[in-house]
């Protein structure tokens, strides 16, 4: 292989410093590295080194293959009873007047505005706020389970969970079990943050900490289901504080092996109360990308959010270690955009995700939730309103 190629050149550079050398032969034999050899290769590692190393874990875990989904979001409120720094997008409650607050009937209408679309995930997240509580969470659950059985559930974060539960008086196991009967299927990887005490509290004080994060995480692996794990980037933190947080998360699979994928998540700087602080190059969010690839042996995917970075440094990342996009979204999400992201508005159509894929020597695979493959679009022909007429999306709707 190519990629095999390119590391045992690295390798034999006579030039290059003993400690990557050390963690490169360890990449090159399958060998875990410490955490003290992840923080040598945030301070030591060029970028250039650093893609051979994360594009020979990529090929080596999933080949040429990249992946998205079709998916879409709800979120359900802007308000929120947290104070993050680095949120650009919720709103307090004292300030309502600057964020909505959707019903159940809202959401609802929303999941059946796409019943003729062929989707196979909605994604909800949102702020934090009482009404939004065990009982309304598992009744909607049931509702769109009951509408539209095969439309894959990927709600809400161990954030709003540990909240939901301390509010119902349930303990973790109990809750995730409830959510899991109410029809829940998956969990995303948002409020992780920073792992690191000394960071959390300066950023993100008052919600769920590392230690509650992960336990919900965790519970919910007991019970056989599946979950993302993210990790916000770029601001306060330094370079031992992302190791460590990535060193939990690998501890946690080691336990578990409930993490599917992992999406380092850029720090954006438009409209929050860290306006001050620089944004990283795209430099360091490739050798961000790469490190994480690296150092997460155990994970078997990681993703960049092409509406977070934007279209050209989404392919960039796919010589990095990231071997998966997202989905085609849709432009009604507004975490992205209010951050100040690179795509005000977040929505590509299939046919461009697959040529955006493919104009980088990569091989498009949509994939469902669980990455079981839908269509190998690597030899696909596109042909006028193709998504509307493909068998293959059919998916049941209950009135």
């Amino acid at each position: 292989m190519e990629a095999d190629k390119r590391l045992n050149l690295v390798i034999d550079d006579s030039n290059l410093d003993k400690d990557l050398k050390t963690i490169a032969l360890k990449v090159l034999n399958n060998q875990r590295i410490t955490f003290e050899e992840g923080v040598v290769l945030y301070e030591k590692g060029e970028l250039g080194y650093l893609g051979v190393l994360a594009n020979h874990i990529r090929e080596k875990k999933n080949g040429n293959f990249t992946y998205f989904n079709r998916n879409f979001h709800i979120e359900p409120t802007n308000l929120c009873v947290y104070d993050c720094k680095f949120c650009s997008y919720s709103r307090l409650i004292k300030e309502r007047s600057e964020g909505w607050e959707a019903t159940m009937d809202d959401m609802l209408e929303t999941i059946k505005k796409y019943d003729d679309e062929p989707v196979t995930e909605v994604h909800i997240v949102g702020g934090v706020l009482p009404q939004y509580n065990l009982q309304f969470y598992t009744e909607l659950f049931t509702a769109i389970k009951k509408h539209r059985p095969n439309l894959h559930l990927k709600a809400l974060t161990p954030v709003e969970y540990h909240y939901i539960f301390k509010k119902a008086k349930v303990d973790y196991a109990t809750g995730m079990r409830m959510m899991k009967e109410a029809g829940l299927e998956s969990m995303p990887g948002g409020g992780a943050e920073i792992f690191a005490p000394e960071v959390r509290d300066r950023i993100s004080k008052d919600k769920c900490n590392a230690e509650q994060w992960l336990a919900i995480h965790e519970e919910w692996h007991k019970l056989g289901m599946h979950s993302n794990a993210t990790m916000l980037y770029g601001h306060i933190e330094q370079f031992q504080h992302r190791v460590d947080h990535m060193n939990r998360l690998r501890q946690l699979q080691d336990k578990t092996g409930g993490f599917q994928t992992f999406i380092p998540l850029k720090f954006r700087n438009k409209d929050n109360q860290m306006s001050d602080v620089p944004e990283t190059s795209v430099i360091e969010d490739l050798r961000n990308y790469a490190i994480a690839r690296i150092y997460l042996d155990n994970f078997q995917h990681i993703k960049a959010y092409w509406a977070m970075i934007s279209r050209d440094t989404a392919q960039l990342s796919l010589s990095f270690g990231v071997d998966d996009i997202d989905g085609t979204l849709d432009d009604t999400t507004k975490i992205y955009s209010m951050a100040g992201a690179e795509e005000q508005k977040p929505a590509m159509s299939t046919r461009e995700l697959v040529n955006l894929i493919k104009q980088v020597g990569r091989h498009p695979i949509e994939r469902d939730t669980l990455y079981n493959v839908i269509t190998d679009y690597k030899d696909y022909i596109f042909e006028e309103d193709d998504a509307k007429k493909a068998s293959y999306y059919s998916l049941p709707v209950v009135n």
